[in-house]
């Protein structure tokens, strides 16, 4: 019997996938995860930890199957929480999500799982994991979930070979309500209950409050850029070269105070981030307002009305050497390579036709259509059919 240790985070998608391996004959123990103490910034009685690992071991009780509960709170507030904090003083928009199942799940809790003797690392994901046989070696591939839907393989974009392999995803193959009828028909504790939101472990932060512990309230003002503003139509079409086109279309426009003019106040540009719509407290205009750029040197929020505003879109992006991720490392682009793809540049959204274009420097994506809101600190993810091949932060 090969040994699996799952990590049941007291949801109903982790438990349904340790029953299934237990259907399949591998001896399952279930570990939880404590990565968080602080309640005072979650929003009381969403997902705290204490109910979760309740529910999470009642399940292994149902199941009978070992359980036990890991503090991994010192390597999530290191690796996580003081990356996020550093992303949005820099002005960019982390992802901890998906940082969190690189560095934690997938890391810091498969080395312990693998010190318990296990074979394989399983979680709750929404994904698939396939194998081909490939120049004498096995090379694993990350396929998206069957459901469409529930698609979780964006978060799982970081992970690497290594991890691939340890990796068992028991749910990849089934839809969410076949997942629920399934606990339902166990009697499991956790079939109703909701899907977890807000941060990775930590649930549904306020995310101003929990940014506040770090970074402190500035004020600063609010500016309104016309959409008729000569930036967005001066658009440049000779180029001399494909890589000065990427850079173009790809650019950050350096806005001006001056092209616009001052609708409101905020308390710290570094809370903001792009295509933003909630919480800029700003009324009176005809079409509501949305962040189309923050500067956190000058603590300037740039917006514009309307989801339409032109500051918003963008064609291109790029992302550097340092920051650029393959998953099947055999189909990373060359020098002067190019490769067609569809990408995504957040979570749930549809993926779109985009090329691959290598560079010196790191890799440049254009997509076929123009794309809303391309936030610096989030992660682009690419895709050949339905196998996740590449990733990267966009720069």
């Amino acid at each position: 019997m090969k040994r699996v240790v799952i990590g049941l985070s007291g949801g109903v998608d982790s438990s349904v996938a340790a029953y299934l391996l237990q259907r399949e004959g591998y001896e399952v123990i279930g570990l939880f995860m404590k990565n968080w103490h602080d309640d005072s910034v979650t929003i009381s009685n969403e997902c705290p930890w204490l109910d979760d690992s309740n529910d999470a071991m009642l399940v292994a009780e149902k199941l009978g199957i070992p359980f036990q509960t890991v503090d991994l709170s010192e390597e999530y507030k290191a690796r996580i929480v003081d990356y996020m904090f550093a992303e949005y003083e820099r002005g960019r928009t982390p992802n901890p999500d998906v940082l969190c199942n690189r560095e934690i799940k997938f890391d810091v809790f498969m080395k312990i799982a693998l010190d318990l003797g296990a074979d394989y690392v399983a979680t709750g994901h929404y994904c698939r994991k396939g194998m081909i046989h490939k120049d004498g070696k096995d090379i694993y591939q990350l396929l998206s979930g069957i459901d469409t839907n529930k698609d979780q393989s964006y978060f799982l974009c970081q992970l690497s070979q290594e991890q691939l392999a340890k990796s068992l995803f028991p749910i990849g193959e089934l839809t969410k309500p076949e997942v629920r009828k399934i606990a339902t028909e166990l009697d499991l504790v956790t079939a109703e209950k909701k899907d977890s939101q807000g941060l990775c472990f930590i649930g549904k932060v306020k995310l101003p409050d929990f940014l506040q512990q770090q970074l402190k309230p500035k004020e600063g003002f609010i500016v309104e850029i016309p959409e008729d503003e000569p930036v967005f139509s001066n658009v440049e079409t000779e180029f001399n070269s494909t890589e000065s086109k990427l850079e173009y279309l790809s650019r950050k426009i350096i806005y001006k105070e001056d092209w616009g003019k001052v609708v409101g106040k905020h308390q710290g540009a570094h809370y903001f981030t792009k295509g933003q719509r909630k919480g800029l407290g700003v009324g009176g205009t005809v079409e509501p307002l949305f962040v189309i750029d923050t500067d956190v040197e000058k603590n300037i929020i740039y917006t514009g009305q309307g989801k339409q505003h032109p500051g918003l879109y963008k064609k291109a992006l790029f992302v550097a050497n340092d920051e650029l991720h393959w998953v099947r490392e055999d189909l990373a682009l060359q020098l002067d390579e190019t490769m067609h793809v569809k990408a995504r540049i957040r979570y749930r959204q549809a993926l779109e036709k985009a090329t691959l274009y290598k560079v010196d420097m790191g890799l440049y994506i254009e997509f076929e259509n123009l794309q809303s809101a391309i936030t610096e600190g989030q992660f682009v993810a690419w895709y050949i059919n339905d196998e996740l091949i590449g990733s990267g932060v966009i720069s």
